[in-house]
């Protein structure tokens, strides 16, 4: 059982069972890494914020490189008005990035390998950005599936399009993540299986291949927390800066 890869992928419960009204509440290994990623992004932080040094330490100089990362891509995509939302992408980015990381980690849980965890980041998101664009705008923010300079006869179809296109944000954003995530970590259970099952003189390929895809997968991790984050602040700009 233990080299089947999507083994890895399985949620089990810790603890005792805990059921409120059907639905089971329970203490599982998906929740405990969630905790440990909150755990280590929590302790970065106070130990980077704990000494304001003018020359900073490793931990200090990590947590500002995040922190400008972060408002300059802000900066860049939505502009100006979307500075009060930086703890909100701040907390989704840094937090899908160590969720990401520490399933790196050997015999740890990928959180973000499962779609249900991806998909309701990805469903708050949507539905926060759309009630905030008709908060913001009223009806006009109806708006953004009406393209302007679009001749009349196209007008229907283009709408359609968009209708569909930004309905699907929700799908596409959770997709990505998963599928990226899960299919990352099942080629390195795969890669993994031949090294054990080729032994010492056979598995050298498979071995160099878990090597450098294990190098990939780390760049793949920070990627998709990247494209998650920066996805949103487009959505949010659209939510701001109605120009559609």
């Amino acid at each position: 059982m233990a080299t089947n890869p999507m083994h890895q992928f399985q949620v089990n419960r810790i603890g005792p069972k805990i059921e409120i009204s059907g639905i089971d509440l329970s203490f599982t290994n998906a929740s405990l890494f969630m905790v440990i990623s909150a755990t280590f992004v929590t302790l970065l932080l106070l130990l980077g914020t704990r000494e304001k040094k003018l020359i900073p330490s490793k931990v200090q100089l990590v947590s500002e490189m995040l922190y400008n990362f972060i408002a300059k891509m802000i900066s860049d995509t939505a502009g100006k008005k979307a500075k009060p939302y930086f703890p909100f992408i701040f907390s989704l980015f840094i937090f899908i990035l160590f969720c990401n990381m520490v399933g790196m980690l050997p015999y740890s849980f990928t959180v973000t390998s499962h779609i249900i965890v991806t998909l309701t980041f990805a469903i708050f998101i949507f539905v926060g950005v759309t009630i905030l664009g008709f908060i913001i705008h009223g009806f006009k923010y109806l708006k953004i599936f009406v393209p302007s300079g679009v001749p009349i006869v196209l007008l229907p179809i283009i709408t359609v399009i968009e209708i569909i296109s930004y309905l699907s944000r929700p799908v596409s954003l959770s997709v990505r993540l998963f599928a990226n995530m899960m299919a990352g970590h099942t080629m390195l259970k795969v890669f993994g299986g031949f090294v054990i099952s080729l032994g010492l003189i056979g598995g050298w390929l498979p071995l160099s291949f878990s090597v450098a895809l294990t190098g990939l997968e780390i760049l793949v991790a920070f990627l998709q927390a990247y494209v998650f984050a920066i996805l949103t602040c487009i959505y949010l700009n659209d939510a701001l800066n109605l120009h559609h």
